[in-house]
């Protein structure tokens, strides 16, 4: 989850609401590509998750990241609870999940690139001191009270809150992992069709990268488990937003939807103050019970930005966030399916014309489907395992299209990042399917050979 954002002053006039998201505009030559991914740790010798203090803990991976590879702590009441460096960041979820939050960069040669860096560095500083780490969408066998709380004052409200508003918000917040890719617009036209293609296809997303089959030490009856917990969390800041596809849809009217969402926290002096429930418009007249008489900053709008949680979410960028947390090949693989649609004209519009005429029940029902069935999922009359054959067929192109050369020119494009999809499409399986049969098959249903066979 986002660390406290910085800078911009008073919010003056309604209108710099929308002028922030606008803000992200760029043209072409300036988009970048951010990726970022989860990852649980734990102890090799327990196969328990790390605790945040200790020899062998969170707090000791992020010292020894800093000590050996010269990133800067980030601290809050005293507490490591993240680094930074050369525009990246490691940050921490609320149950201890390691998260890279990476620079951006200008194609998928270089996240790659960043992404094994950055895992080698961690396996590295977790050989030291006995720990593992493992990329799934859920922790497999971990129940809730098996997860430490890390020292963050963002997540004290939040634990609180999320037992309020929904059914699965903890389960959410300490027992998932995944890996999502933020990308750019060129203008309000740009943001509009690519949320929409976005929204739309954050169900295949879901499928071709299902990988939390298991829960509590179980198959839980869906290929990914994070996905259906998404359902049930807090129904005014999550979901497939059916408005965006509405005619007239722009910056306002996201900025109308934001302001609707619940407030969870005023971020002042390095301290989380607690607003949750509160509203925003309340803020912005300087009637906000948690500050009375204080009128908010843009960082406070940002920061506000950050506590909605769609499928996919708009901020200065786009964030795709259907996918779950997984494997190191399918890391690069995200990246890839959701720049060969996005940063290609023809690419995208061929994306939109797939899913234009799709109403809002056939949308939902795919994110529905996809979450238990994924390859096999269907809505609508459409049938997923087709539709990501189509999908990545057209991300493919559009990265031909880019003709980004990696390897001093050696490696033509960045097509062959999605060789994890492509395979999938082939066999109809994706990780959850090869997950259930090791543990139905050469396993036995002995879950615990998870972590020797499929950590990092």
């Amino acid at each position: 989850m986002s660390i406290p954002q910085q800078g911009g002053g008073p919010i003056e006039r309604h209108e710099q609401l929308a002028e922030y998201l606008a803000s992200g505009c760029k043209p072409r030559e300036d988009w970048r590509i951010g990726t970022e991914h989860e990852k649980f740790g734990y102890c090799r010798d327990t196969q328990k998750p790390l605790p945040y203090d200790g020899p062998r803990s969170i707090k000791a991976m992020l010292e020894g990241l800093a000590r050996h590879y010269g990133w800067e702590p980030v601290l809050e009441q005293g507490n490591i609870i993240g680094l930074t460096k050369d525009g990246a960041n490691v940050s921490l979820e609320p149950g201890g999940q390691l998260e890279l939050s990476g620079a951006p960069l200008e194609t998928i040669h270089q996240t790659c690139d960043e992404v094994n860096e950055h895992l080698r560095e961690v396996q590295t500083v977790a050989d030291e001191i006995g720990a593992g780490f493992i990329g799934l969408g859920t922790a497999p066998i971990w129940r809730h009270e098996d997860m430490p709380m890390m020292p963050k004052g963002r997540y004290r409200l939040m634990t609180d809150y999320m037992q309020t508003v929904g059914t699965h918000g903890l389960e959410m917040m300490y027992r998932t992992c995944t890996v999502q890719v933020n990308l750019d617009f060129a203008s309000e036209a740009d943001m509009v069709q690519k949320l929409r293609v976005a929204l739309a296809l954050q169900p295949v997303a879901t499928a071709l990268f299902a990988n939390s089959p298991f829960l509590n030490g179980r198959p839980n009856g869906f290929k990914s488990w994070r996905s259906r917990i998404w359902r049930d969390l807090d129904p005014a800041r999550t979901g497939m937003l059916p408005f965006v596809f509405d005619e007239g849809f722009g910056f306002e009217a996201y900025v109308d939807y934001v302001l609707d969402v619940p407030m969870y926290f005023v971020y002042r002096d390095g301290k989380y103050i607690n607003a949750l429930g509160q509203s925003f418009r309340d803020f912005l007249k300087g009637k906000l019970p948690a500050l009375p008489g204080e009128m908010p900053t843009l960082s406070d709008w940002a920061d506000h930005l950050t506590t909605v949680f769609p499928e996919a979410r708009a901020k200065k960028y786009i964030e795709m966030r259907g996918a779950d947390g997984g494997p190191w090949r399918r890391l690069c693989a995200l990246p890839a399916l959701w720049v060969g649609l996005m940063y290609d004209q023809t690419a995208l519009d061929a994306a939109w014309d797939l899913v234009k005429s799709w109403d809002a029940e056939t949308r939902e029902g795919l994110r529905v489907a996809a979450s238990k069935q994924a390859l096999q999922a269907e809505a609508g009359g459409v049938k997923m395992h087709d539709l990501a054959r189509e999908v990545v067929a057209i991300a493919e192109a559009g990265l031909k299209a880019r003709a980004m050369p990696g390897a001093a020119g050696m490696i033509p494009d960045e097509t062959h990042f999605l060789a994890a999809l492509t395979e999938s499409i082939e066999t109809g399986k994706v990780p959850a399917d090869e997950l259930l049969d090791h543990y139905n098959g050469d396993w036995q249903g002995d879950l615990s050979r998870i972590y020797a066979e499929y950590s990092y």
